[in-house]
């Protein structure tokens, strides 16, 4: 596996602000999990043929036991940090191992929620390499797959109020992003940006239809300030920092999302959403580095050449000497750090980055 090389279309929201966590609430919401690598753990490693994938080292290197697992990180992600802060030992297993188990053992886990996010996907069917990915819509199908199985469990009357009262994290798009530049698409900006939305719109209202009202969203961050964007800059402009096409590109996604959510709050009964402003959260933190902790905000701590972004991280990659100063783990995901980091913000945090209520409140029953 070392050989593999991480697809360009895989690159992270983080965000870091000094909070204080909460402890979890002694009942433990049921927690469901959408997206791309932001969040997945380990769903593409049950993808045949898949080249979309983080199963060998140096991934997991500060994982329990130091093992790889399938997550785009060092440790932990953020989807496992979101699920410690309600109350699980870390993010619900992936759909696809579950279907690899007993069903007893499948059902037990059921309770607890699932993660069904894949790293390469996106909004759009279109987005991710050919079979190596499962796009969102398929996504959603898994869960449809998952209420029927809830259904034969616990009946249609707990079942329709589990998921009413269930967190759904969704963290996406970023993917769609890198392959309208990849593409070198002419299509116009606004014109892509409302292909996306009207995507997203399709996909909240069909989680909707099978039962979901309280909606956790991580919108894109500067996409253009991952490390394999900034050698991009450098090697095309010749200058050092960020490629600013692609973070005016992620800023003006998250103001159509924004919109969305009003709007759709305003349409369906029960409805319930947190919008975590990775643009904006993120900017700060690469703007004032130190007042995070972190001492590089630019390279990978793990890989080749140039700001450690011109090989991708593996079992020969050079390594930084201290991950918990870097922001960036390989060339588009955060460390572990990061990671918690950011989920401690969107758990907590004020409505300057995620509103109109952070996940905790999100989760309560008004």
């Amino acid at each position: 596996m070392a050989n593999i090389h991480i697809s360009p279309f895989l690159c992270l929201f983080f965000i870091l602000v000094n909070v204080i966590p909460h402890s979890a609430d002694e009942t433990q919401p049921t927690i469901f999990i959408l997206g791309d690598s932001t969040a997945d753990v380990g769903t593409n490693t049950y993808l045949p043929g898949s080249k979309v994938r983080a199963n060998f080292s140096q991934y997991g290197i500060d994982f329990p036991h130091s093992r790889p697992t399938g997550r785009f990180s060092n440790g932990f992600n953020s989807a496992d940090f979101v699920a410690r802060f309600f109350g699980l030992k870390r993010s619900p297993p992936p759909f696809l191992f579950l279907l690899t188990l007993k069903s007893n053992h499948f059902q037990k886990h059921l309770l607890k929620g699932v993660n069904f996010a894949s790293a390469g996907s996106g909004l759009l069917d279109i987005t991710g390499p050919y079979k190596s990915v499962v796009p969102l819509s398929q996504q959603i199908s898994q869960l449809s797959t998952i209420k029927d199985n809830l259904t034969a469990l616990i009946g249609s009357t707990a079942t329709e109020t589990l998921l009413s009262k269930s967190m759904f994290f969704i963290s996406i798009g970023s993917n769609d992003i890198f392959g309208y530049f990849m593409t070198n698409s002419t299509m116009p900006r606004d014109l892509f940006i409302g292909i996306l939305i009207s995507a997203y719109s399709n996909h909240i209202t069909n989680l909707y239809r099978l039962g979901a009202r309280k909606f956790g969203i991580i919108s894109v961050p500067p996409v253009g300030c991952c490390p394999s964007q900034r050698l991009l800059q450098k090697l095309i402009n010749g200058v050092d920092g960020c490629f600013p096409p692609q973070n005016d590109f992620a800023l003006a996604f998250h103001s159509a999302l924004d919109t969305l959510l009003v709007n759709i709050s305003s349409q369906l009964p029960g409805f319930k959403y947190s919008l975590g402003n990775g643009y904006l959260m993120t900017m700060d933190v690469i703007n004032n580095p130190r007042a995070s902790g972190f001492d590089n905000v630019d390279s990978a701590c793990c890989g080749y050449g140039i700001l450690n972004s011109e090989g991708p991280c593996n079992s020969t990659a050079s390594l930084c000497p201290d991950r918990r100063k870097y922001l960036f783990w390989d060339q588009f995901h955060p460390t572990k750090r990061a990671a918690f980091l950011a989920a401690q913000t969107l758990y907590n945090g004020p409505p300057y980055y995620v509103s109109p209520i952070n996940f905790s409140q999100l989760a309560k029953d008004y």
